[in-house]
C-alpha cells in the first residue's frame, strides 16, 4: 500500500478520537463563529509544532518516541518534561472516557445519567480486564475509532442537516472566547504518531510535510462540520457529552468509539511503563487502571466528574507541555542534529514565543475556569 496513504491513516487516527464529543458544548459557550476562529488558531499551532517535531524526526538518524526525541535534544530533564505530559495526557483521556462511558451506559438503560457513577466502575472493571489479558489485536483501535467518528459525523449531517437553525449560530459571547480552547487542543493532538510516520515513510521525508497539513485539514474539516450541525440543531440544548441528545445510535456510536480510544490508550502507557521506564508488566498494568479509578472516585464524591473540564485541562496541560517543549527541541535539533531533513520550517523567535505565549495563557485561563 503507498506510503503516503498509510502515513495520512496513521495520523488521521491518532488525532481523531473521542475527544471531539465535546468540541459542540464548548464551542456553544463562546458562540459558533467565535468558537470557530479558536479551532482555526489551534489548527495552525498544531500543525505548526507538528512540523517542527517532524522536522526533528527527519534531523534524527535514529528513531525515537516522542520522549526519546526530547533527551537528545533537550537532556535528561527534557526527557522527564516530556514524560510527564505524555503520562498526563493519558490519565487525563482515559479519564474523561470513563466519565463519558458512564454516563452513556447510564442513559442507555435509563434514559438519564443518574446511574453513571455505577456503570463507570462497572465499564472501569471491564476494561481493566480485557487490558490485563492483552486485548494486541486492539491495540490499533484507533483505526476501528477513527472509522466510527467518520461514521457518526456523516449520520448527523445527514439527519440533523434540515434541523439546523442559523440563529443557534449566530450567537457569540466575547467574555467566554478562550473557554474552547482546551477541549480543541485536546482534539487536535497527535504528537505521538509522528514517530510512527517517520517509521513508515522510511527515506521519503517529503511525505512528512504533506501528511502533516492533510491530517489536520482533514481534522479540522470533520470537527467543524460536526459543531456546525449539533449546534446548529441543539442551540443551548447542546449537552456536554454531544451524543446525548442525537439519541440512542448516537450514544451507541459514541460509547463505541471511547471504548477503543481507551483500550488503545490503556495498552500503550502499559508498554511505555514497560519498555520505556522498565516498570514490570503487573506494575504497569496496575498503575495505568488504578490511577484512572482513584482520580474518577474523587471527582464523583466531590462532585467534579466533569467530561468537558477534564478534556480541558488534560488539553491545555500535556498538549501545551508538549508544544513547548517541542519548540525548544527544534532549535536544538536545527544546531545538532545528524542528518539533512528534506524540509526544514523556519525558526522564527517572535513567532514560537507567540505559541509558548498561546500555550501558556490557554493554560491558564482553563485551569482558571476550572476551578470555578
Amino acid at each position: 500500500m503507498n506510503k503516503a496513504f498509510i502515513a495520512n491513516c496513521t495520523l488521521i487516527g491518532t488525532i481523531i478520537g473521542a475527544g471531539f464529543l465535546g468540541i459542540p458544548y464548548v464551542i456553544m459557550q463562546s458562540g459558533f463563529g467565535l468558537g470557530l476562529i479558536v479551532m482555526f488558531v489551534v489548527f495552525l499551532a498544531m500543525v505548526c509544532t507538528k512540523l517542527y517535531l517532524g522536522e526533528i524526526a527527519l534531523r534524527t538518524k535514529t528513531t525515537h518516541q516522542v520522549t526519546g526525541y526530547a533527551e537528545k535534544y533537550l537532556g535528561k530533564n527534557g526527557k522527564r518534561l516530556m514524560f510527564i505530559a505524555t503520562i498526563f495526557g493519558v490519565y487525563s483521556a482515559i479519564l474523561a472516557y470513563l466519565i463519558a462511558e458512564g454516563e452513556s451506559l447510564s442513559f442507555m438503560f435509563f434514559g438519564n445519567t443518574n446511574y453513571q457513577f455505577y456503570f463507570g466502575l462497572a465499564f472501569w472493571l471491564a476494561l481493566s480486564v480485557m487490558v490485563f489479558f492483552g486485548m494486541k489485536a486492539l491495540k490499533e483501535g484507533e483505526v476501528i475509532g477513527v472509522v466510527l467518528t467518520l461514521v457518526m459525523i456523516v449520520l448527523s449531517a445527514w439527519v440533523l442537516w434540515d434541523k439546523v437553525d442559523v440563529t443557534n449560530l449566530a450567537y457569540n459571547n466575547i467574555d467566554k472566547f478562550f473557554v474552547p480552547f482546551g477541549v480543541i487542543l485536546f482534539a487536535f493532538l497527535g504528537y505521538s504518531a509522528i514517530p510512527e510516520v517517520r517509521r513508515i515513510i522510511g527515506n521519503d521525508g517529503r511525505v512528512m510535510k504533506s501528511t502533516i497539513w492533510i491530517a489536520n485539514i482533514i481534522s479540522f474539516i470533520c470537527y467543524a462540520i460536526f459543531a456546525f450541525v449539533v449546534l446548529g440543531a441543539l442551540g443551548t440544548n447542546t449537552p456536554a457529552l454531544a451524543t446525548l441528545s442525537l439519541g440512542r445510535i448516537f450514544v451507541l456510536l459514541g460509547m463505541m468509539t471511547m471504548f477503543t480510544s481507551y483500550l488503545a490508550l490503556s495498552i500503550a502507557l502499559i508498554d511505555t511503563l514497560r519498555f520505556d521506564i522498565g516498570v514490570h508488566k503487573m506494575k504497569a498494568w496496575l498503575y495505568t487502571i488504578i490511577v484512572p479509578l482513584i482520580l474518577y472516585v474523587i471527582l464523583e464524591i466531590t462532585k467534579n466528574a466533569d467530561f468537558i473540564k477534564v478534556l480541558g485541562v488534560g488539553g491545555v496541560l500535556s498538549g501545551g507541555l508538549t508544544a513547548i517543549l517541542i519548540i525548544f527541541m527544534l532549535k536544538s535539533a536545527k544546531r545538532i542534529g545528524k542528518r539533512k531533513p528534506e524540509y526544514s520550517t523556519p525558526y522564527i523567535p517572535i513567532i514560537n514565543w507567540l505559541l509558548v505565549a498561546l500555550f501558556v495563557l490557554g493554560a491558564v485561563l482553563e485551569v482558571i475556569n476550572a476551578l470555578k
